[in-house]
This record gives structure tokens, sequence and C-alpha cells, in this order.
């Protein structure tokens, strides 16, 4: 019977989960961590509510929904489970009740402390994480448990099976949280694929749409330049506009030229070389630009790695990288490069001291006309990013505000574009 009311108690606590990914997903409450609080608080009453009844104690599940909650949901939407959960608690009554508030009051420490670190990892160590904050609540649970039937021994004596419960209990109760924390992660994952793909589009249509005007602008603003340099030395009163003229030209082009290698970045020559030689190269190129506002650069290399791609564009999206980085650092502030393995992979760490990006910036990185920069388009960082991302890489940015900003540039070690180029 017990084995029967909570694999009832699994289906409840993932129903959340199901509710939020196909009924809620696409709509802004279903990102509110109020609206998850109350879902998970819910989930927690139910499980009380169909709580499995013996030797004066319930059995049930309900601090899966209180730890799912905390990790997924965030803070506010852990506290508004606890709440429903000691509330539940307190209609249902007993001579166990202080039980059941000791229980939740040291089984939510735990996870409201790892939940501080919980999204530094990525998606499998998350998993571990919330297998660990699960495990809390039952050990919490057990130790509770095996002082109230110390003290109590005719339970023990009307109920030989009570041992039995526990090992179950224990059980479905890790297998709970693992479910749980699988079918969230999966959620997330396919909200990240869905606005990749959607990027992906509008990138695509960007770039169809930027190579036919820079194409169609393009040849007008080589004929202007050219008669203007024919002209440049005719006209005597108006000379010395004649240089600003064209430099302005040249910028245009320059600019039409970023449109063209972000619709279709050309790889010329692809060879194989040692990204580690290039890290290096950048530093040593880019070490005046800091020092002259101050900034210290350092790159730290902890392992070389040979790809084969283009080195001229990969080298071009880097610099674009590092001089953002530079740029948004203050006076005295530091911006390092680091270089390390990572599997199949290698990694480039860009890090500033900078004032950091908000969540919706950070969202925008990559976007036209979006910069951090008083006068940028964001067109070198789409570009950066367009060029990575056809080296078959990725190009990762997280940052806080006061902080500074890190971008993870990944490529792989073995590329194929020897194909696109045939």
């Amino acid at each position: 019977m017990i084995i029967e009311k909570l694999l009832l108690h699994v289906l409840i606590v993932i129903a959340p989960v199901l509710s939020y990914s196909f009924l809620f997903e696409s709509r802004k409450i279903g990102k509110s961590p109020y609206f998850l609080g109350i879902l998970y608080g819910a989930s927690a009453s139910l499980c009380m509510y169909f709580a499995y009844f013996d030797s004066g104690l319930f059995w049930d599940l309900r601090y899966v929904p209180l730890v799912l909650s905390i990790f997924y949901g965030g803070p506010i939407s852990g506290i508004i489970t606890l709440t429903a959960l000691l509330a539940t608690r307190t209609v249902m009554g007993g001579d166990t009740l202080y039980l059941g508030y000791i229980s939740a009051a040291v089984a939510c420490t735990v996870p409201f402390i790892l939940y501080k670190y919980f999204w530094r990892f990525p998606p499998r160590k998350r998993i571990y994480m919330s297998i660990i904050a699960g495990l809390w609540p039952a050990i919490v649970q057990l130790l509770i448990l095996l002082s109230y039937l110390y003290m109590n021994d005719d339970v023990l004596q009307v109920n030989q099976d009570i041992y039995l419960y526990i090992a179950v209990f224990g059980i479905i109760q890790i297998l709970a949280v693992v479910f749980g924390s699988i079918l969230n992660e999966a959620v997330i994952e396919r909200n990240l694929m869905k606005d990749e793909i959607r990027r992906s589009e509008k990138q695509h249509t960007l770039g169809e749409l930027a190579a036919s005007i820079a194409h169609e602008v393009r040849n007008p603003l080589t004929v202007v330049k050219g008669f203007l340099q024919l002209m440049e030395g005719e006209d005597e009163r108006h000379k010395h506009y004649y240089p600003l003229i064209l430099s302005e030209l040249s910028r245009a082009e320059s600019i039409i030229s970023d449109y063209l290698n972000f619709a279709k970045p050309e790889f010329k020559k692809i060879e194989t070389f040692s990204i580690a030689e290039l890290v290096t190269e950048l530093s040593i190129l880019l070490n005046p630009y800091a020092l002259k506002d101050g900034i210290t650069l350092t790159h730290l290399i902890e392992s070389d790695a040979m790809i084969m791609t283009d080195r001229n564009q990969l080298k071009q999206a880097l610099i674009n990288i590092l001089k953002n980085a530079v740029e948004a650092t203050p006076k005295e502030g530091r911006v390092s490069i680091k270089l390390i393995p990572d599997g199949e992979q290698v990694k480039i760490i860009v890090r500033d001291t900078g004032k950091g990006m908000t969540k919706e910036q950070l969202s925008r990185i990559g976007s036209l006309f979006f910069s951090t920069k008083q006068q940028g388009t964001g067109l070198g960082t789409m570009v950066s990013i367009r060029i990575i991302e056809s080296m078959g890489g990725k190009v990762e940015y997280t940052s806080k505000i006061g902080k500074g900003t890190k971008v993870s540039v990944l490529l792989p070690l073995i590329s194929s574009f020897e194909e696109e180029t045939v």
C-alpha cells in the first residue's frame, strides 16, 4: 500500500513541471517564481493530502516539490512552497504536528544554501546537486523518525514492518528528486534550443537581406570614391574636405564588408595551427591598446591544441571580442585571456572587470544595432559570433553588474571546413 501511495506522489511531484512545460511555457506567467511556487506548493499539499498514515506517522514526498521549487524557481518560489507545506500540515494536525514543523524547518536549510551555487554548474552537475539536496530532507526525516520510534516503543511493537517502510520511502524519495530534476533540465534544454533556432532563423533572414543591400550600395560608393579622388587635385578651395569625405567613404565600405562577412563568412585559407600561438599573438598585439587606457591584459595557457580553420578570420573574431572587453573595462581594470582544454574542444575564456551587463542586455548580445558602447552598432560582435559558429564553434556570454563579463569561445579540435571549400 505504501509503494502505491508513494508512486502516486511521484506523479504529483512531476505535475508542476509538465504543467509549466505544456500549458504555460509560452506565457509570461509560466516564468514567474510566484506562479512556480504556487504550482509546487499545490504539489506538496497534495502529497500530504494523499499521504499514507501508519504508526502515527504520515508517509509522503512533500519535500521533493520543495527542493525542486527552491532550485528551479528560486528562493521566492521556495518560500511560497514551504508556506503551503506548513499550512497543510497545520490543517492536518495530529499528535506529531510538532515533528512536522521541526522536520520542515531543518529540511529546507540545505536546499536554500545550495541554491547560491546551483546555476553555476552544468546540467549534469545540477542533477547531482538536486540528489544531494533531496537526500538531506530524507536524512532529517529518518533521524526524527528514529528518535520518535525509540521514544515510543509501543509503535515498534504494533508495526514490525516500519523499517521496511523507511527503506522504501528513502529509495522512492531519491528517485522522485532525480526524475523531477531530469524533467526540469529537459524543459530548460528545450527552451534554449527553441531560442537558438529562432535566433538562427532571424540571422539567416538578416544575412540574406544584408548581402543584397550591401552589394547594391557598394557599387555606387566605389564610383563616388573614384570621382572624389580625381577631383581632389583640382578644387583647391575645398581640398581640406576631401580626406574627411574619403575617410567616411572607407568607413562605409568597411561596414558593408562586415555585413557581407556576416551574411556568409568566407574562409579563404584553411590551415592547421596552434591555438596557443594565436592567443599569445593576440595578447602581444592588443597589450599596447589596453595599456594606453591603463588596463592590464594578461594571458594564461593551460594546454596547447591544434585546430584547423581560417586563421585570419578567427584572429579577427577574437580581436573584436578582446577589443570589446578592453573598451568595457575602466582604468586600472583587468582583462584576461585563458586557454583551457575541454574534451574534444578547446575553450578560450576572455574575462574583464568592466561594469557588466543585465540579463536583458545579455539576451540581446549578437543582435544588430545593439551595443553597450555609445556609438556602437553591434555589428562587430555579431560578425564575430557568426564567424565562430561557421567554424563549428560556440560563443557563450555570462555577466554580472558591477563584476564584469566572461566570454567563452569553444572551438572543435577537428573541423570539417574541407568539405565546405570543395
